[in-house]
């Protein structure tokens, strides 16, 4: 499967779809409404407001559909969902056109602004929903048909998982569940789905099966004794951009947590993977690349300043580059302005503190002030980072992290950040004991994130660095 190919087939007939919309609503707004206004035919020509309007119009409306999350699972998705998804998102953005070009329209009578208003809406609706339905049907079709699946690992070997590898494996419509195997729990040795599933291992290598595998989903089938195995397993899935799933109890139905997504499939508790809403998501990552290139292009002056200021009171590279862990476990570069003496860690990894001897004297100034940080904007603007998340750390020190606190990895969830809630609440760490004092605060960012409260934590990091409470 190819969820990129995909979401770029849905993004190209949206984008058709606008536009083929805007151009009858046009040619309507021609041959319609302004003869009606004017008293006489108005001849039909396509102006350059119109091109424009052709290109700024469906460009509107993807963005709109991309802060929705509309191109998020685009390989699971749900044709009734999907019409009032788009039923709703073609209300809102037909009125912010209709307020913000259409209003100003000098008409015959005010009818016209309701056949104007509805027109758009009907047009846009239309086609959106026509080709969005094709591609939907047409994808749940080959789900249907086992041609689209999702790789799938069940955590489990006993009765519960047998039955729920039973039901999903001889569903008249499948899911799209393509098993792959099972891990075992514990000394469960009853091999019950041993003839159907190979056994990829237990729990302590469930880590590196998820990876290597690449595994979509993992179905939790623990036996009432084994559930104080749950805490271990949610913190080694929990930070991969997988879907998990529980099978229910008794409590479970009579409480209402089990939720369907259809008819035909087996009751299955989802533990939600998503921290925000797809909308927050997405306006989140917009405002990231919005914000790391404005910061790049205003700083420019200031990148210059300091590279020739470091080159020249001390020998070196201008730009420090470390590899850190990121999102879901992967590593990537970090870029810093070096603030210390070349060859600082020689004998290995080392953290800073307050009174560091390897700190050169610009090197002081730019850490108390985080210019040293600047150039991971560009970090942020190629995806590595967020402007706020939980700091990233080398792999050398999240091993002892984790020995003493294993859901540290939890944080691997998100993006990392150039300031976090941590950082501002705590500062930096200079030793492994400070980093777990400063965990909780990342933690509870991790269960509270929010696009408000990364304003606040923006606003109080600028603050900080106005202060130079950096060290």
């Amino acid at each position: 499967m190819n969820k990129k190919k995909q979401a770029v087939i849905y993004l190209l007939f949206d984008f058709l779809a606008a536009a083929i919309s805007w151009t009858l609503f046009y040619i309507y707004r021609k041959e319609v409404i302004e003869p009606v206004k004017f008293g006489y035919d108005i001849p039909l020509e396509f102006t350059p407001q119109y091109f424009i309007g052709l290109l700024v119009i469906p460009s509107g409306w993807l963005l709109f559909y991309f802060i929705t999350g509309f191109y998020n699972n685009v390989y699971r998705r749900s044709r009734l969902l999907e019409l009032g998804q788009t039923i709703l998102t073609s209300v809102i953005g037909v009125t912010a056109i209709f307020f913000v070009l259409l209003l100003d329209d000098t008409v015959y009578s005010y009818k016209n602004y309701y056949q104007l208003y509805f027109n758009l809406l009907l047009l846009h609706f239309s086609f959106t929903y026509f080709f969005r339905l094709i591609l939907t049907s047409q994808t749940i079709r080959k789900i249907h048909h086992r041609k689209i699946g999702f790789k799938t690992l069940i955590i489990g070997n006993n009765e519960k998982a047998l039955k729920i590898f039973r039901e999903m494996n001889t569903q008249p419509r499948p899911a799209g569940n393509l098993f792959c195997g099972y891990v075992a729990v514990g000394e469960n040795g009853k091999g019950l789905l041993d003839q159907h599933l190979p056994q990829m291992g237990d729990i302590s290598g469930l880590e590196k099966i998820v990876q290597t595998e690449a595994i979509e989903e993992v179905i939790i089938a623990l036996e009432t004794h084994e559930h104080d195995k749950l805490s271990e397993i949610l913190t080694i899935v929990e930070n991969r951009d997988i879907l998990i799933w529980g099978i229910p109890d008794l409590y479970d139905f009579l409480s209402g947590m089990v939720k369907i997504n259809t008819i035909y499939s087996s009751p299955l508790i989802k533990i939600s993977n998503g921290l925000m809403p797809a909308w927050q998501e997405n306006a989140k990552r917009l405002i990231d690349v919005v914000a790391s290139l404005l910061a790049m292009i205003i700083l420019s002056p200031v990148y210059l300043a300091l590279t020739i200021i470091i080159r020249a009171t001390s020998r070196g590279p201008v730009i420090y580059s470390q590899e850190r862990v990121g999102k879901f476990g992967h590593p990537f570069t970090i870029y810093k302005f070096r603030s210390m003496y070349d060859g600082s860690e020689q004998n290995g990894p080392a953290l800073s503190s307050r009174h560091d001897e390897r700190i050169t004297p610009v090197g002081r100034f730019i850490r108390k002030t985080h210019l040293d940080e600047i150039p991971q904007f560009y970090n942020v603007l190629i995806g590595d980072m967020s402007l706020v998340g939980p700091r990233p750390e080398r792999s050398y020190y999240i091993e002892q992290i984790v020995k003493k606190a294993p859901h540290y990895k939890l944080l691997h969830k998100l993006r990392p950040g150039i300031t976090s809630w941590g950082q501002v609440k705590y500062g930096y760490a200079s030793n492994v004991e400070e980093m777990l004092e400063r965990l909780p605060y990342d933690m509870i960012y991790l269960k509270n994130i929010s696009l408000y409260l990364d304003f606040k934590i923006l606003i109080y990091t600028m603050i900080n660095v106005f202060h130079g409470k950096g060290k």
